[in-house]
């Protein structure tokens, strides 16, 4: 069949037109990008496994709370609130333990954690490891029996806003910040101007009312008053041993003991199912490389 012709120039097929160097690349490309979703989803089912199988679900509450989605070092309070259901409705889960080892964090994200403890109807039996303290008490005092090593930092019953200030900076460098608003708080906490005195109490008014909300839900959950909570939440920690005098915890033990109390309660023989969380691609690939330094703009805000 003779070849069709533009511009005067016989017409070469496509696939006649690309060389097999590039057949080779585009195969190669292929074959690597097979192999590392491979990769992921055998590395993922590695460190996860399969959905945790046994009487006692153990939940971890480890690093900084938070609301997002979270991996390695934080704590996601959606993906435990997910797992605290998932056990609620397991038939073979008996009890729910939790094994902290956090210094908090959001205020919202440990507060749905609390409440996500309180509401299930499975005995939860917490266990604060090296730190219960914050945002992370506050998620252990729902529980219905706290543990807590003599040498674990606890309580620390209060709330810290911070951001880094830069202002005096600006100025030393002849920088100019350009305060561009529609109303007039808009920028407050931003760290290229100084806080005004206003901006201040604003601030601080929102603490103190995250401090209340705080204090109000350990005396509930730990059946104390307002006012012997108060006198602690001063925002100082206290070791597992002063906690257990002060009503914080119920005992001083290791998750061993504990374990051994669910058995003794339920009449048991515990088979721990721990739950993990899976990283995304972009868990692993972030977790190389971290900021330590939030310079967005944003107060940040923690129990």
């Amino acid at each position: 069949m003779p070849r069709k012709k533009r511009g005067g120039e016989e017409s070469v097929p496509l696939w006649r037109r690309i060389s097999i160097g590039r057949v080779i690349s585009i195969f190669l490309s292929l074959v690597i990008i097979l192999i590392l979703l491979s990769f992921l989803g055998l590395f993922s089912f590695i460190l996860v496994g399969p959905m945790p199988v046994g009487n006692i679900a153990v939940i971890p509450i480890k690093g900084t709370i938070t609301t997002d989605d979270a991996y390695g070092s934080r704590t996601s309070s959606t993906q435990v609130a997910e797992w605290i259901r998932d056990a609620e409705e397991n038939d073979m889960v008996k009890a729910i333990m939790l094994d902290i080892n956090s210094g908090g964090g959001s205020p919202v994200g440990s507060d749905e954690i609390a409440r996500a403890v309180r509401a299930a109807e499975k005995p939860v039996v917490a266990v604060i490891r090296d730190l219960g303290a914050s945002g992370a008490y506050w998620v252990a005092s729902a529980a219905d029996v706290v543990y807590a090593n003599r040498m674990s930092f606890t309580g620390s019953i209060g709330v810290i806003a911070s951001y880094l200030e830069i202002a005096k900076l600006l100025e030393d460098y002849n920088v100019t910040y350009r305060r561009l608003v529609a109303g007039r708080h808009k920028d407050m906490g931003i760290p290229f101007k100084e806080l005004t005195y206003e901006e201040e109490l604003i601030i601080q008014d929102a603490l103190d009312s995250i401090h209340s909300i705080f204090i109000e839900s350990v005396a509930e959950y730990r059946n104390m008053s307002v006012e012997e909570v108060s006198r602690i939440a001063t925002g100082r920690f206290v070791l597992g041993v002063e906690a257990k005098r002060l009503g914080l915890v119920d005992e001083l033990g290791t998750m061993q003991d504990a374990v051994a109390y669910i058995e003794k309660e339920l009449n048991i023989t515990a088979d721990l199912a721990k739950y993990r969380a899976a990283p995304s691609f972009f868990d692993l690939m972030s977790s190389f490389s971290k900021n330590s330094i939030n310079l967005d703009g944003e107060i940040s805000l923690q129990t």
